[in-house]
């Protein structure tokens, strides 16, 4: 028996040896076969699927933030880490339906994410590498703006009628679907229309002007037609999804202060105004420097009678837009035809002026 019971233990043993060997050994190639190269590729286009176009994370990968909450944010504009990193805590409070202590945790966690906080200038001056340029048609007018009209800004043109600010806004609704090699930014335009100003027709001259084919160009060109002011701001908003998911590089809103002055009238309405201008300018801003595109906005002037030096022309919108306008170019008219295009402020170039021609092939020298 004894004999027995020890045979029986030295089997075990060689057992468990036997299994601690197998353990060991590495996979054969028929149990765990190398992937081919397309196998390979298929893995990384489906763990791709899960991360969004700009390269975040999903918003559930938040801490705090579950399904339910995340379908909130999408729903209110809000698809991305970055667009919640850059986020009011009352906006997000309001959007998801989360105490403010949680919002203001949320976008702490936000901003850790994308890495958004203190740089040194050098790294800042790689980042301004993918800053883009788009040509206005007009060389003199590139020169005044360095090149053209830069990405991750606004530049604002405002001047009395007929000076030819809605003539810029189309023509760089043409340009921009120009490729890199010729000024433009090889993308699509979206266009906010308040003064019912846009005209197909003469984009389609224009766009025979620069070599394009003209109806192509109209099917890159997207117009919403604003009635209120809180139209004109939804779409604005809205327009961030529109510029997430497809190829638009110029968002033009022609003009942006007609309807609030329009709405908004007199004095004891000034400040309801101002700040509901503020936040508009404040999505566009956003829109401008996320989704790397140019932004275009025109407005209106007023006269001061009163003012007997100087030029008595001044921009609509006040210290608001005067502070918030990245560019400002002051468009007035001039002899035979011509247009005067003036560099009011900017915070990196020269005061100067160009002149340019608006002719029926569009903005030329």
């Amino acid at each position: 028996m004894a004999d027995e019971k020890i045979e029986e233990t030295e089997e075990e043993n060689k057992d468990e040896e036997s299994a601690t060997e197998e353990s060991e050994k590495p996979i054969d190639d028929e149990e765990s076969p190398v992937e081919t190269p397309d196998e390979v590729e298929e893995i990384e286009e489906e763990i791709e699927e899960e991360i969004d176009e700009d390269g975040e994370e999903s918003l559930e990968d938040l801490e705090g933030i579950g399904p339910a909450t995340a379908k909130k944010l999408m729903d209110g504009g809000y698809s991305t880490i970055k667009s919640v990193a850059t986020a009011a805590i009352g906006d997000i409070t309001e959007a998801a339906e989360i105490s403010e202590a949680k919002a203001k945790k949320v976008i702490t966690l936000a901003k850790e994410k994308c890495n958004m906080g203190f740089e040194s200038a050098e790294s800042l001056l790689v980042k301004r590498q993918d800053i883009g340029k788009l040509t206005t048609g007009s060389e003199t007018f590139d020169t005044l703006m360095a090149g053209g009209l830069e990405t991750q800004a606004i530049t604002e043109c405002y001047g009395e009628w007929g000076s030819g600010k809605s003539q810029v806004a189309m023509q760089l609704a043409v340009t921009v679907q120009l490729p890199l090699d010729k000024g433009g930014l090889d993308g699509e335009a979206l266009f906010i229309d308040t003064e019912n100003t846009f005209r197909p027709e003469r984009v389609m001259q224009m766009a025979e002007g620069v070599g394009l084919d003209p109806k192509e160009v109209l099917k890159k060109i997207h117009v919403a037609r604003a009635y209120t002011s809180d139209d004109q701001m939804l779409m604005s908003e809205k327009a961030a999804e529109m510029v997430r998911n497809s190829n638009i590089r110029l968002v033009i809103v022609d003009s942006l202060t007609s309807l609030f002055r329009a709405e908004y009238v007199g004095r004891g309405t000034l400040a309801a105004r101002q700040q509901k201008l503020n936040r508009h300018l404040s999505t566009l801003h956003k829109l401008a420097d996320l989704n790397n595109c140019v932004v275009y906005i025109t407005n209106q002037v007023m006269s001061k009678p009163d003012m007997f030096f100087g030029d008595p022309t001044k921009p609509i919108g006040g210290h608001i837009l005067g502070h918030s306008a990245t560019f400002r170019i002051y468009l007035r008219k001039s002899k035979a035809g011509k247009r005067i295009a003036r560099l009011v402020d900017s915070p990196n170039l020269p005061d100067g002026e160009a002149v340019f021609k608006v002719t029926e092939n569009g903005l030329e020298d």
